[in-house]
């Protein structure tokens, strides 16, 4: 790729990065200018962002290098993680899986000693997201999300407090996923090419994530216990739904463990998409409506970020390279914050040569500042998704979550530092 090519799409990353932290600025002017309401909503959507700035590289590449290199670029690009978020949420989100999980989430919370709403809240800070070490990162953001949206974000209470816990909620996914080698975006980026598999993870990392997880949630909700509404908000269920037989909540469940299973084969989970997109049509009457919109949006936000991340490795790549093991970790952190996690795995997996230490605090790094923004790991985005309306004026303050982030942040990285 010409260099120019390259620094253009430099240029235009920063734009979207901009943007990013302007989305919440188009939702005003949405409301204060209703005659272009629609265009500033959808200027204000922050899944948008990425996808709408690959378009302007795209035809930034038209210009410099010509179509040829535009369409061969836009080729060579892997989109396997977008459509798999797309699908795994879909399925996730649908309302068998949601019943199921909630259902467990609530009879585990009744033996707490804590009120059942509390214990729910609890849980789905640190139980689902520590489930997706094995359901994988992104179906534990869309049940957690889905959870917290009716008990917690629909609620009542001031706003710093739905930053906190979007907070805790993105920095706890992105480590949950630590328990094994498979789940966790960063964590594949590398597993193969050094070798770790679970059992490394879970001995190394795992433990570690599972204690900040623990020390997050349980701060977080002492804290604020004063402030917990007392009854979830069900806004988005018919009060007489009919209650879903069994056998289709494991069919739903089956469908979820495949698509896992196949979670580097595109070809075969878009097929399972299908199947199950028939199977809920055949038995509708125990479905809510699927989450096609959201799931969309994520996709195209990774999409977007998978396309303008790609010509960032030039200036990346040694930046990663020419820091010690310390100044890695907090280089990690800190790029990952503007750089989507696995993207910075990825590029030190390419670094031949490096110390077991390096490898530990590269990975550490990444998964640590996971919270910090919602570019900064893969599944932000769904969980965003989900959550926003509960926000003011639909849309979350990346500077918000960003100062929100920094205590769980921090304990994280006390975890995989200092034990």
């Amino acid at each position: 790729m010409p260099h120019s090519v390259e620094i253009a799409g430099t240029v235009i990353f920063g734009l979207a990065l901009l943007h990013t932290l302007l989305a919440k600025r188009f939702e005003v002017l949405a409301h204060r200018h209703p005659h272009h309401a629609g265009l500033f909503h959808f200027l204000g959507e922050v899944e948008v962002v990425f996808g709408l700035w690959a378009l302007v590289l795209c035809l930034a590449i038209v210009a410099l290098a010509g179509s040829a290199q535009a369409v061969a670029y836009a080729e060579s690009r892997s989109f396997t993680e977008a459509l798999f978020v797309f699908v795994i949420m879909v399925i996730a989100a649908s309302r068998p899986i949601l019943d199921a999980v909630t259902t467990l989430v609530s009879y585990i919370a009744r033996v707490l000693p804590v009120k059942t709403e509390t214990g729910v809240i609890w849980l789905s800070l640190t139980l689902v997201p520590l489930l997706g070490s094995f359901i994988t990162e992104p179906a534990a953001m869309t049940l957690a999300a889905l959870i917290l949206r009716d008990r917690l974000f629909r609620s009542p209470i001031a706003e710093h407090w739905k930053y906190l816990t979007l907070a805790v909620l993105f920095v706890n996914v992105s480590v949950g996923g630590l328990l094994t080698a498979y789940a966790a975006p960063p964590v594949l980026m590398v597993a193969a090419a050094w070798g770790w598999d679970s059992a490394f993870m879970a001995a190394q990392f795992g433990w570690k994530a599972a204690i900040a997880v623990l020390v997050n949630a349980t701060g977080l909700l002492l804290f604020m216990h004063r402030k917990l509404p007392k009854h979830a908000e069900r806004n988005d269920a018919p009060a007489a739904a009919v209650p879903v037989p069994t056998g289709v909540t494991l069919i739903h469940t089956g469908f979820l463990v495949a698509v896992v299973l196949s979670a580097h084969h595109p070809v075969i989970f878009i097929g399972l998409l299908l199947f199950f997109l028939g199977f809920t049509q055949a038995y509708e009457q125990y479905q809510s409506p699927l989450m096609l919109r959201e799931s969309l949006l994520v996709a195209f936000f990774l999409g977007g970020l998978v396309v303008l991340g790609g010509l960032q490795r030039w200036w990346l790549q040694p930046v990663v390279a020419s820091l010690d093991a310390y100044a890695l970790y907090a280089g990690a952190l800190g790029l990952t914050a503007i750089m989507d996690n696995a993207a910075i795995t990825y590029l030190g997996s390419l670094i031949a040569g490096l110390p077991d230490q390096a490898k530990y605090m590269l990975l550490a790094g990444a998964v640590a500042g996971g919270g910090l923004t919602v570019i900064a790991n893969a599944p932000n985005p769904a969980g965003l998704a989900i959550v926003h309306k509960g926000f003011h004026d639909e849309s979350v303050s990346l500077l918000g979550l960003l100062l929100a982030a920094v205590v769980p942040t921090c304990v994280v990285s006390a975890t995989l530092l200092l034990l």
